[in-house]
This record gives structure tokens, sequence and C-alpha cells, in this order.
């Protein structure tokens, strides 16, 4: 879950695209934890791998920060970092288009990180021997799925 620290973005109409959430609860641990502060673009392109910041689908007046795993025909595919916590696409499907709010750019406090690698980024850090360095992808926002 998220708790929107100031007045939500408006892609258009004037009022810049961005926005401040914090954190609430384990859902993203280990990327985000309980009270981290984060910078979200609104409107911003969503790609498989971003860190996003949506209503909850059914209780939209909840605010939620998930990772976009897959599009699919009735919108994206949102889950959990935290494995075990199955409070995302699994109990509540694909969320559409239009509560997809923005995507998570950064993380404020307590400590800066960069979570939306630019595309040339991305593609660098998984398309090569990068991948095999520990961590050094995760902490660029490039989300690797760990293998056992």
């Amino acid at each position: 879950m998220a708790r929107s620290t100031g007045a939500e973005g408006v892609a258009r109409g004037g009022a810049l695209p961005f926005g401040l959430v914090d954190v609430a609860g384990p859902s993203m641990v280990p990327t985000l934890r309980e009270g981290d502060q984060l910078l979200v673009r609104y409107g911003a392109p969503i790609r498989p791998g971003a860190v996003v910041l949506f209503r909850h689908p059914l209780q939209q007046d909840l605010l939620v920060v998930k990772r976009a795993a897959e599009r699919r025909a009735k919108g994206w595919w949102l889950l959990s970092d935290n494995r075990p916590v199955d409070s995302d696409s699994r109990s509540y499907g694909a969320v559409p288009d239009e509560l997809v709010l923005g995507r998570v750019l950064l993380r404020l406090r307590p400590a800066p990180a960069w979570l939306a690698p630019g595309r040339r980024l991305e593609r660098l850090l998984l398309g090569s021997r990068l991948v095999r360095l520990p961590g050094l992808a995760r902490r660029l926002g490039v989300w690797v799925e760990e293998t056992p």
C-alpha cells in the first residue's frame, strides 16, 4: 500500500506530473520497506519490470505500489516483490489501465535509489554478462528474477 503525501500529479492540464507517496506494508520487500518515500511520475509509460502506483481495483480510494509483471488483455498483471504476500493480481486479477496512475522513479528516503532505468540501460544490464554481477542490476533499478 501507499499513502499520498502531496497532491496527486496530473499528466495534462498544467500541473507537473510528479507526486510523493509513502510505502505502508511489507509487500514490496526487499525493494521497498515501510516508511520509504517514493517519487512517482503520473502518466508515465509502463513496461514489464516497472514499479507502479495504482488504485486498488476493489477499493479505489486505496493507493498501492507493485511491480508490473506483464501486460494482459484486461490490463496489467501486478505482483508483490515479497512473493508470500499475495495481495496482488493473484487475488484481484489484472488491473485496468485507467487505475494505473504512474511509474515509481526513485526512492527518496531513507536512502535515494533509482527505480526506473532507461530502456538502453535496462537492455544492457539484462542482455549481457553484467546481469551476473550480484545486485548490480537491482541497484540500477532493473528487476532481475532470482533463480534458486
